[in-house]
């Protein structure tokens, strides 16, 4: 659908908001379920940030001057955030098991038959052993206090009567969604940049105005649906009560009646934004999130709806924004980066992926010591 004011319609009016988010299907009973997971699954990752941000500038060293992207995105994610999605008193072969599936591709569906093959060789014994860790948590019984890391998140939150294999397919899910969605949120981030600004860092924008429109350029969900509540029509075509009907943001984010040259990748676009904090990686608490029409430097301009609107927006989206801005900002510290081999053509495969391309990332003498030093303690 692409029709803005019917996209709107359909993702706004609360005549669509009865069902299920999609995003779960079919795993959780109710949406009072789909919330609380939601929500409990955010609020481990934002309990995580501080943790995160420690290990971004190691993470970054790690991937060395030269990487290979969009697959290095997801790496430097699963390195950031490993402890939260499973906790270090895990047992280690499912850990590096986790790792193995993130190099194999498991983050998102893969453009290419090779890719899904790689992924589909590694997820039995991955869900299996998922599977048997879930069983033993639930044997030991609930932690005290706060949840350790993602998986004690869907534990707690998620309705008991859960199988150990619907628990599994659950954690799975988030795993992807936080790894996957933030990673390659990145590598769109820094490839646009580069494209756009060959000679930066430093940019001559502030890294929440890139981050923000990298969303709207190339936001990483192709689609996202309601179910038809009552038997419809829409411009002469009828759907049935029930039939899911398909809103495409990147569609919404490219059109010329909402925004200004849309087809170009211009973050001064939005340093009218209310609420908008100047410098180098400045945050909004709310905004990026709300699929609201926003206020940029031509006036009006929107829907913006990178992870979503209305009532099923993503719980963790405020969170997952924070973690892309800081993982560019710390990319970019005292680095000159440029990217050779690719460009800002999307492969839409269930999402939106950038073509494969190379990250150079050459450390300004300042920075050279303390960075090695950094890489040499991993």
């Amino acid at each position: 659908m692409r029709d803005t004011e019917l996209a709107l319609t359909v993702l706004r009016d609360p005549e669509f908001h009865g069902g299920m988010s999609s995003f779960f299907g079919e795993m959780l009973p109710s949406r009072a379920a789909q919330i609380d997971v939601g929500r409990a699954v955010r609020n481990v990752m934002r309990a995580h940030l501080p943790a995160y941000r420690r290990r971004l500038a190691e993470a970054a060293a790690g991937l060395g001057t030269v990487s290979q992207w969009p697959a290095a995105g997801p790496t430097l994610m699963y390195r950031c955030t490993a402890e939260a999605l499973l906790h270090p008193a895990a047992p280690s072969p499912l850990r590096r098991r986790l790792a193995q599936a993130v190099s194999a591709g498991l983050t998102a569906r893969q453009p290419h038959m090779w890719q899904r093959a790689r992924v589909e060789m590694v997820r039995p014994k991955l869900l299996a052993g998922i599977t048997d860790h879930v069983r033993s948590r639930r044997a030991e019984g609930p932690v005290r206090g706060e949840p350790r890391d993602v998986l004690d998140a869907v534990l707690r939150a998620g309705p008991r009567e859960l199988s150990d294999r619907a628990v599994t397919d659950l954690y799975v899910l988030l795993f992807q969604s936080i790894v996957g969605n933030v990673g390659y949120a990145v590598a769109w981030s820094l490839l646009l940049a580069c494209l756009r600004h060959p000679a930066g860092p430093p940019w001559p924008w502030p890294t929440d105005w890139l981050v923000r429109e990298a969303g709207r350029h190339r936001p990483f969900v192709w689609m996202v649906g309601r179910p038809a509540p009552r038997p419809l029509e829409f411009r002469g075509m009828s759907f049935p009560a029930g039939a899911i009907l398909s809103v495409s943001p990147y569609l919404l984010h490219h059109d010329p009646r909402r925004w200004d040259r849309p087809e170009l990748f211009r973050p001064e676009r939005w340093g009218g934004a209310p609420g908008e904090r100047g410098g180098r990686g400045g945050r909004r608490e709310r905004g990026e999130q709300s699929g609201r029409v926003e206020r940029g430097e031509h006036g009006e301009q929107g829907p913006y709806l990178p992870f979503g609107t209305g009532p099923f927006i993503c719980a963790g989206a405020a969170v997952a924004h924070s973690m892309t801005t800081e993982a560019v900002i710390a990319l970019a510290q005292d680095a000159q980066l440029s990217v050779s081999g690719g460009d800002d053509r999307p492969v839409v495969a269930g999402a939106v992926l950038p073509r494969p391309f190379t990250l150079r990332r050459a450390l300004k003498p300042s920075s050279r010591t303390v960075a090695e030093t950094v890489g040499e303690g991993r």
